[in-house]
């Protein structure tokens, strides 16, 4: 089966005062559309990003992307 990276990112904005996309994409530095397309896994976001993404919420990397075998059906 295909690997893919997935991520948590829904979960912690909505742990973390049910912060809106545009909130987290003004405190990282991207658009609002690109937070979207990550969340959505439709776009791999750079290193840069996915450590800024980590450090908003105050946690390892490895909490918000997994890089993992994605179960069909």
């Amino acid at each position: 089966m295909p690997k893919t990276i997935v991520n948590n990112i829904r979960r912690l904005r909505f742990d973390h005062k049910e912060m809106t996309q545009q909130e987290l994409a003004d405190k990282i530095g991207v658009t609002r559309q690109t937070v979207n397309a990550i969340e959505l896994n439709k776009y791999s976001p750079s290193l840069e990003v996915a450590f800024k993404i980590a450090d908003v919420f105050g946690v390892p990397l490895d909490q918000v992307f997994q890089y993992g075998v994605v179960k069909r059906g």
